[in-house]
């Protein structure tokens, strides 16, 4: 199950004061879902979950990046091409770059289609990841993932906005999208904590 929020509700999750009924929804595995407009052929969609482990055992696993594979059914290759422990130059020390290579079997409507994304991801320690398109076969894609202590674990919110390069309108895709993630997260759960 999924429950959908509108945009005032994630400002306030994301400053840790979410509502009553949305804190509690997160405590029973709840994923929490906003969509938002993104452009006439892309979608943007926003969850959140809540992983009762420690943020620094969150952070070793999402960070491995070829382990993706494991979260996200529809991604069958995920690598490290190249990696940059030390600050980048115009980013806050403890910052790293990585640049990944992923690909995965998407479908649209009744179409099913191998997509590829060179990523540029930059990581500040525990508590976020930035992906960026270098290239691929979407006309633009990004996603951030961040992480907060909360409660006695781990709140994750993803946020992943994507326009493929073939027409399809975005209704579709932030349907896709909105159907999707929840289903990812909480593989991404069972396979982070084991249950």
């Amino acid at each position: 199950m999924s429950i959908l929020f509108p945009s005032d509700s994630m400002d306030a999750a994301s400053d840790l004061s979410l509502s009553k009924r949305y804190s509690t929804a997160l405590l029973q595995g709840e994923i929490l879902i906003e969509t938002q407009l993104r452009s006439t052929w892309g979608g943007a969609v926003t969850a959140q979950m809540y992983l009762p482990i420690e943020r620094s055992r969150v952070w070793q696993q999402v960070t491995d990046y070829p382990r993706w594979v494991q979260y996200f059914p529809d991604v069958t290759h995920s690598e490290v091409l190249h990696s940059n422990v030390s600050s980048p130059v115009g980013l806050p020390e403890g910052t790293s770059s990585k640049s990944v290579y992923q690909v995965a079997t998407k479908t649209f409507l009744f179409l099913s289609l191998q997509v590829e994304a060179y990523l540029s991801v930059s990581e500040i320690v525990q508590q976020e990841i930035h992906f960026r398109l270098e290239k691929g076969t979407f006309t633009d894609f990004c996603a951030d993932l961040s992480l907060q202590d909360y409660e006695n674990g781990t709140l994750l919110t993803y946020t992943v906005k994507a326009t493929p390069n073939i027409p399809v309108p975005s209704i579709f895709i932030e349907q896709a999208m909105q159907l999707e993630l929840p289903v990812n997260m909480r593989t991404m759960r069972q396979v982070m904590c084991g249950s």
